[in-house]
């Protein structure tokens, strides 16, 4: 069974959001096991410098290359990254179990993105949209989409 860890930088606030990924999780038990792990964002002053956003950044990062599992192929979350289809990701996620990675880590960094690190471990750098969403709802919507990629790979009505 695939192993999917979902980390994220900051903790989900509003418990409708938390039900939502509690609903998603529920549904992908028989298709994967997913974790999702939430890492402490730094703490930074209200204005801060490009070189406090930089040092936060990688102080995050270096939390979540710690809490990568070992040989889990990683895809980062970020703006700059691919953006794929539905049935594009679910192909991606079929061809990395077939090719023997039987883990996948999905990164959704805090306010500020990634770090350099984590980018440059990641196999795949992705993208849902040019549109900016908040963490705490694109969480929601990863998690639907990881759903909705294994629902396609087992060959489900759920996507139309």
């Amino acid at each position: 069974m695939l192993n999917i860890t979902v980390l994220c930088v900051g903790k989900l606030k509003e418990p409708y959001l938390q039900a939502a990924c509690d609903e998603y999780r529920k549904r992908l038990q028989g298709l994967c096991k997913c974790t999702v792990l939430e890492l402490p964002p730094e703490r930074l002053p209200d204005a801060p410098s490009p070189a406090q956003i930089a040092a936060a950044l990688e102080k995050e990062g270096q939390r979540i290359l710690e809490k990568i599992p070992a040989g889990a192929a990683v895809i980062a979350m970020c703006i700059e990254g691919k953006q794929l289809s539905s049935e594009a990701l679910a192909k991606k996620i079929a061809d990395l179990a077939v090719s023997g990675t039987g883990s996948l880590a999905f990164i959704i960094g805090g306010s500020f993105g990634l770090s350099p690190a984590v980018k440059q471990k990641s196999t795949l750098r992705l993208s849902v949209s040019a549109m900016t969403f908040p963490h705490q709802l694109f969480r929601v919507m990863l998690l639907e989409q990881i759903y909705r990629a294994l629902q396609i790979n087992a060959g489900a009505k759920y996507h139309k």
